[in-house]
């Protein structure tokens, strides 16, 4: 593909609109092919209405193929413009009724409508889609918080308002300037920075979010500047004879910063700093602090006397070409100044380093553990108590979360009950609840696949609201310390972390087996005549799930796949999926794994790694002064373990000892403890996390005792709650093809 100067360019018309014109906020890029001896508007294509793309992005044009560009303009040469009366008017109305076709520039003219997204609609000027007018509560005109020029805030064409700040008001021109340099990932509402809402709203209203880097993002070196440290002495008397910007580390004439705003720098030696350990404010930020100390000071020498010292340097007046200070909300507003001047840096900086977060292969990453350690700072010291049946651990936590009274950010104690039996109540372990309560998850119906999981199609868990409830039990385990459910697929984790519209499905996101019939023969089909009798054969269930298509060639059936597996796995549990995304945002785990996708992808796509003898040795601290030999079985035994020659594993004694099969993201809490006893058995403590070991007189019988204790106990549990897995949550067996 060979494309013309940007000048020869100028010579060729758009195919569609037969205008020279090179405006791209308006026409989108224009692109000029001389093998093909024809020019095109980027918008003219897309919003055809006669084509589509079925190639690859780097085939014909954006994907478009050349033969269907040219059947397209034929089409289109047919067709008389509404508004202009001359041909080739390839763009209509997709309203059913309406009859009306325009060249994109013209219905731009008539303030038709266009949307960049689905199935690029466009509409005319009496079927175009309006904001909803409400009442008029300003008394004046409110200025477009893009270019601040006043607009009166009544929605029209050219006028727009925001769906998620009602005083936020915008010129349509600004919003696709802006939309067009911020691109997908930085366009937001201006006031209130929302995205999801903000975005919708706008290309409803027919504003093109091209899916591109910010154009300040792809400027090289761009942010430098904001990570260069302030290194320049602003003493206004500075006594280093190499000048302000002379900054030599380890001497006095090292540049130390201000402690407070971070902006201002004195020489060690300009300012009688003795070492860097020392603090150091700038004058501003003395006064400020220092506000009653400064209306008290005796005034000092001016700045021509002779007997002023460097101390004095400090604390000098402003000079007498500047407006002074004298009150203290004079000095509380520059201080605001610099504080905002501050934080605009860092919050650009954090802003930059979010979405380059959301981007693998970013250096700024952070620790899951730290992240949702943070998350636990909301969590307040009023304690919710929760009283579990061991017996049916889904169904009594479910009426315990479902509670009015129930609140995620309250600390949570369990207690374990026993049907109706008086005196049967014990103070239980949260790990071990949530650990369970995941386990249980995994299992249930809300889920299909075998290890990596997607989201099931279940009419009764729709009507019960039990995705949210799920997606609301995740969030509360994983801020307040119990395990990562680690079974999520590849597919899930992306339509949570980047969208659905940026997710592609695979086969082994498919768990039904004619449906996978269904894909593998479409992919395999040799020929165009065994590909149309794969689809005369599956004709129904193509036509109900809405993606039969006519296909011309071969390659339709790569579309076709793609088709069907974004519906199956996507499309088909749209409900269930908002739902189970409004339930992760509980406490807000959902934003975080948006902000930090990689750290999460590795503890809700994966298990936990296997533990070692050192490793689950080192989770153990000493509770006391301990047997020396004892401790010494404890070493071999669990280097037994590793070797393979005990019937216990590491995970039955983590289970035995916390309840949990693995360590959790925030680690255990309270930390992991053991002591030796002279008893006979090991004995656990599942609520302290505490392990007692048998002081034994020879490794044999230590062994012995441990793996019997051990391996009994983990099985008279499993026993307990064997009649209610693993179908825990299988509300009903009947999945729907649509909802």
């Amino acid at each position: 593909m060979n494309e013309n100067k940007p000048d020869n360019s100028q010579s060729l018309a758009c195919v569609f609109c037969r205008k020279n014109d090179d405006c791209p906020n308006k026409y989108g890029e224009k692109k000029t092919y001389e093998k093909w001896n024809f020019s095109v508007h980027y918008y003219c294509l897309l919003m055809s209405s006669g084509i589509w793309q079925r190639g690859k992005e780097e085939e014909g044009v954006y994907g478009f193929l050349i033969e269907d560009i040219r059947k397209e303009v034929q089409r289109a040469s047919k067709l008389k413009c509404t508004v202009c009366k001359k041909n080739g008017a390839s763009i209509g109305c997709v309203v059913p009724t309406c009859k009306r076709s325009y060249h994109l520039p013209c219905g731009l003219q008539k303030e038709c409508i266009f949307q960049f997204t689905d199935n690029f609609a466009s509409f005319c000027w009496k079927h175009r889609p309006v904001q909803a007018i409400t009442s008029n509560k300003y008394s004046s005109s409110l200025p477009c918080t893009i270019c601040l020029e006043f607009v009166e805030p009544i929605p029209t064409y050219n006028i727009l308002q925001s769906p998620c700040c009602k005083n936020a008001w915008f010129h349509r021109d600004c919003l696709q300037v802006q939309a067009i340099n911020a691109g997908v990932f930085f366009f937001r509402c201006t006031l209130c920075n929302n995205t999801d809402i903000f975005q919708k709203e706008m290309l409803r209203m027919g504003i093109h979010i091209p899916e591109k880097d910010a154009s300040w993002e792809l400027e090289e070196n761009a942010y430098q500047e904001l990570l260069q440290s302030h290194d320049r002495c602003d003493i206004r008397r500075c006594h280093c004879k190499k000048g302000r910007d002379y900054n030599e580390p380890n001497s006095k004439w090292e540049v130390k910063r201000c402690q407070s705003c971070g902006s201002s720098g004195t020489h060690l030696a300009c300012s009688s700093l003795q070492s860097w350990e020392q603090n150091w404010e700038c004058l501003d930020c003395r006064r400020i602090t220092y506000t009653s100390d400064f209306q008290k000071a005796p005034k000092h020498p001016l700045a021509n006397s002779t007997n002023v010292t460097v101390t004095d340097c400090l604390l000098e007046e402003s000079s007498s070409k500047l407006p002074r200070q004298s009150t203290v909300a004079q000095h509380k507003e520059l201080l605001r100044l610099k504080q905002e001047i501050q934080l605009s840096t860092t919050a650009c900086i954090f802003r930059r380093q979010s979405c380059l977060t959301q981007r693998q292969g970013s250096k700024f990453r952070r620790d899951i553990s730290t992240i949702l350690i943070e998350l636990g700072f909301q969590i307040k010291k009023k304690t919710k108590t929760l009283y579990i049946n061991k017996a049916n651990v889904w169904r009594s936590a479910l009426e315990q979360f479902q509670s009015q009274k129930f609140n995620p950010s309250c600390s949570i104690d369990v207690v374990y009950v026993n049907g109706n039996e008086v005196g049967s109540q014990h103070l239980g372990s949260k790990q071990e609840f949530l650990s369970h309560l995941m386990h249980h998850l995994e299992n249930s119906s809300v889920f299909e696949g075998s290890l990596a999981k997607n989201l099931s199609l279940n009419s009764q868990a729709v009507k019960e609201n039990l995705y949210y409830e799920v997606g609301k039990m995740l969030a509360i385990s994983l801020v307040h310390g119990g395990p990562s459910p680690g079974f999520f697929s590849e597919t899930l984790f992306n339509c949570l972390a980047y969208g659905p519209e940026n997710t592609l499905p695979t086969l082994d996101d498919v768990s039904d087996i004619d449906v996978a019939q269904i894909i593998i023969k479409i992919d395999s089909a040799t020929d165009l005549n065994i590909l149309n009798s794969v689809i005369s054969q599956h004709y129904n269930y193509l036509e109900v799930s809405g993606c039969l298509r006519l296909t011309t060639s071969l390659s339709d059936k790569f579309m076709l796949v793609k088709d069907i597996l974004f519906y199956h796995v996507i499309n088909r549990v749209k409900a269930p999926f908002e739902s189970f995304k409004q339930g992760l945002k509980t406490l807000g785990v959902l934003e975080k794994i948006q902000t930090y996708p990689e750290a999460f992808y590795k503890i809700l796509c994966h298990k936990p790694e296997n533990l070692s003898a050192k490793n689950l040795s080192d989770l153990f601290t000493i509770h006391s002064v301990a047997d020396v030999q004892t401790l010494r079985f404890w070493n071999s035994y669990l280097k037994a373990i590793e070797d393979g020659k005990s019937a216990t594993t590491m995970e039955d004694i983590l289970i035995f000892a916390t309840g949990c099969s693995s360590v959790p993201p925030t680690g255990f809490k309270p930390s992991l403890s053991v002591e030796c006893l002279h008893v006979d058995f090991p004995v656990a403590d599942k609520y302290r996390n505490h392990l007692v070991l048998p002081a034994t007189n020879t490794y044999e019988e230590f062994q012995e005792n441990m793996d019997f204790t051990i391996r009994d106990t983990l099985r008279l549990e499993k026993e307990e709650r064997s009649h209610i897995l693993p179908r825990t949550l299988n509300v009903s067996s009947n999945e729907e093809m649509l909802i």
